[in-house]
């Protein structure tokens, strides 16, 4: 077959290109993973340790949910609540209830793809407090049950027992994460403390890892390195329990690199 002349093998060339080019202009972007997800954060407590005042909480659940708009979440999608919220400055977070949160997961779950609910809170083994009421694990279980159904589930509570959680909560499209062992106090609620140990962590591990299976081991690892160096004991020993059907998926759920804080 005879070569094309010159002239003929640059218009084919110009034509190749761009048709190319129109085919890269036209192809709608893919989606950040977690674009249409929808989350709760909840303070579910002001008092410290001690009894007194305390911002740990609060301060964790404005930079939670702030880091939860860096994984693509517009902020109409992330609902937070607090036991204090006339002491917001700007825009006020929910006052914090069960019936509130159960209200507004319900609102949100139905034209999300996936749920993000975090709590950070004082916790015993019945559960994790939310203004002065504890919320039992059963009934946050079919809290969940009732609103994000089988919809991909991530679920991070930071309180002490916390992993009273994990046997209600655990379901095949669900993962959990907690800061302490059922039978574990988690540290870091103190009056001076800016955040709760496991929630800086969180944070931290935000800035570093790509999605959340990575996320757990590096919470589980920097807690017990800060219990350690700190001296304190019995460790609280955070839990991870990931469902088979989310396992697979996760890896696939990258983060975006979180907003600076």
């Amino acid at each position: 077959m005879p070569r094309p002349r010159a002239g003929l093998r640059f218009r084919i060339c110009a034509l190749a290109l761009g048709l190319a080019c129109g085919l890269f202009a036209t192809r709608p972007a893919l989606a950040a993973p977690f674009e249409t997800w929808a989350a709760v954060v909840v303070a579910g407590d002001a008092k410290g340790s001690l009894g007194g005042p305390t911002e740990a909480f609060d301060n964790a659940r404005r930079d939670i949910a702030k880091a939860f708009t860096g994984l693509g979440l517009a902020s109409a999608q992330i609902a937070q609540f607090s036991v204090r919220p006339e002491a917001e400055r700007g825009a006020r977070p929910q006052k914090a209830s069960a019936r509130a949160i159960y209200q507004t997961l319900s609102d949100l779950a139905p034209a999300a793809a996936g749920c993000l609910v975090y709590f950070t809170s004082h916790g015993d083994p019945r559960g994790v407090l939310v203004n002065d009421e504890i919320l039992p694990p059963a009934i946050l279980g079919a809290m969940l049950d009732r609103s994000c159904g089988t919809k991909p589930t991530v679920v991070v509570i930071s309180a002490c027992f916390s992993g009273v959680f994990v046997p209600a909560l655990a379901k095949p499209n669900r993962m959990i994460l907690t800061a302490a062992r059922p039978d574990r106090t988690s540290f870091g609620c103190g009056e001076a403390d800016t955040y709760p140990y496991f929630d800086a962590c969180f944070l931290g591990a935000l800035d570093e890892v790509g999605d959340f299976i990575s996320l757990s081991r590096a919470v589980v690892s920097c807690v017990g390195e800060r219990e350690q160096a700190e001296g304190l004991s019995p460790p609280s020993e955070p839990q991870v329990w990931i469902g088979p059907q989310l396992r697979p998926l996760l890896p696939l759920l990258t983060f975006s690199a979180p907003p600076s804080r």
